[in-house]
């Protein structure tokens, strides 16, 4: 099979845990990844997509003129180079099955034209209708508009639109210069998601599986043994926010320690791609910074932890019955926040714009009070297989 994914990190790693999976079961497996994620790809048959998506997603500057800049100079080329790519080294793997990320937007054609199935992998329901929440990341995604929630999934499918002639030109590099018309349905829609933190929608179609998240069995041995022992140390909060850097990741670290102190905990900041820089003014023995650090192995330790509401992330925390407090910036991450809060797992979320000692020093007291709450999800959510789950669907297909 033939695993294609887009995005950062926690659009790779969960790509990476079933392709471990599926390899060491037996079926032969090829991962087509973006460049430079930080995910773990040790031991997989892998190949590059050519894009960076850190660097798409860097913030392009406050003007409009700025933005349209970075349009054409980074993500344009990105995605063209990523469409070309998914295409070349599909064909080149003849895969019986092709499964991928909703933004491998070439991933259809190339499958039509091996005639083979495709299965589309969502780990944020975007591409998939519901009358029950709007569709996440869309402008309306703090109203719920009861029966026209459906109609909000217009939004992101339409999207692809914006990259119709990139996709036709990827294509000529199919058997007769162009992508079968009309290219296959999917042949199923894997939800890589916990229904501990998103239960099934009445009207999501027989085809599409909540299989629970996909990830690899947490490794103690993983963690670097002085952070484990510095959040051994005390009651600590965990923070990281990836790859969003917008704003003033120094004054965001400020707030973040300011206020874990305000509660006697301990701070671990992991600075990521940019999202906090601890100011000196700040350092002290409670606080340890570190660049990375793997989620899984150290947030069990925590009593709490602060982050942006990526849906890696979301899942993390609450795989370890750790409560949240969740600072949104961008995409589908005001969504989970409201799912948070929504399930008892987090206070309301507090917008990055709002971020300051007089917003999130109470959101970390209403947190550390949902402890209890957050252990029983967690329970559950570590007796989920994933990725079992979702290799039985493919496997039945």
């Amino acid at each position: 099979m033939m695993l294609l994914t887009s995005g950062t990190r926690g659009d790779v790693e969960p790509f990476a845990a079933l392709a471990r999976y599926a390899a060491a079961r037996g079926h032969r497996v090829r991962l087509g990844v973006p460049e430079n994620s930080g995910a773990d790809l040790a031991g997989l048959d892998t190949v590059g997509l050519d894009v960076d998506f850190h660097r798409l997603l860097r913030p392009p500057g406050r003007s409009p003129r700025a933005a349209v800049r970075h349009v054409r100079s980074e993500v344009g080329p990105g995605m063209r180079r990523m469409f070309s790519a998914a295409v070349r080294e599909t064909l080149a793997f003849e895969p019986e099955l092709v499964v991928h990320h909703p933004l491998v937007l070439t991933a259809p054609a190339v499958a039509g034209a091996l005639a083979v199935p495709r299965v589309l992998a969502e780990f944020v329901p975007v591409a998939t209708p519901t009358r029950e929440f709007p569709a996440p990341g869309g402008p309306t995604v703090s109203t719920d508009l009861g029966r026209f929630n459906r109609t909000t999934y217009a939004v992101p499918r339409s999207g692809a639109l914006l990259f119709r002639r990139d996709v036709e030109r990827a294509c000529r590099q199919l058997s007769g210069g162009r992508a079968p018309a009309p290219a296959p349905a999917s042949r199923a829609t894997l939800m890589g998601i916990s229904p501990q933190l998103l239960p099934r929608p009445a009207d999501w179609p027989a085809t599409v599986h909540l299989t629970g998240s996909w990830h690899a069995a947490a490794d103690p041995g993983a963690a670097d043994p002085a952070v484990l022992g510095f959040v051994r140390g005390g009651p600590c909060l965990v923070a990281t926010f990836g790859s969003m850097a917008a704003g003033d990741p120094a004054a965001r670290a400020r707030t973040v320690v300011d206020s874990a102190r305000a509660h006697g905990l301990r701070s671990l900041l992991v600075t990521g791609w940019g999202g906090l820089a601890l100011p000196a003014s700040a350092r002290g023995e409670d606080v340890l910074e570190v660049p990375a650090a793997p989620l899984d192995a150290v947030l069990p330790e925590a009593v709490l932890a602060v982050h942006h509401g990526g849906a890696g992330t979301v899942h993390a925390v609450a795989r370890a019955g750790v409560p949240s407090v969740v600072v949104p910036f961008i995409a589908d991450q005001p969504f989970w926040g409201r799912q948070l809060h929504r399930l008892g797992l987090a206070p309301a979320p507090v917008p990055r714009r709002s971020l300051t000692g007089r917003t999130l020093g109470p959101a970390v007291g209403e947190a550390l009070a949902r402890r209890e709450r957050a252990q029983q999800v967690g329970d559950a959510m570590r007796a989920e297989q994933g990725l079992r789950s979702a290799l039985d669907v493919l496997t039945g297909l």
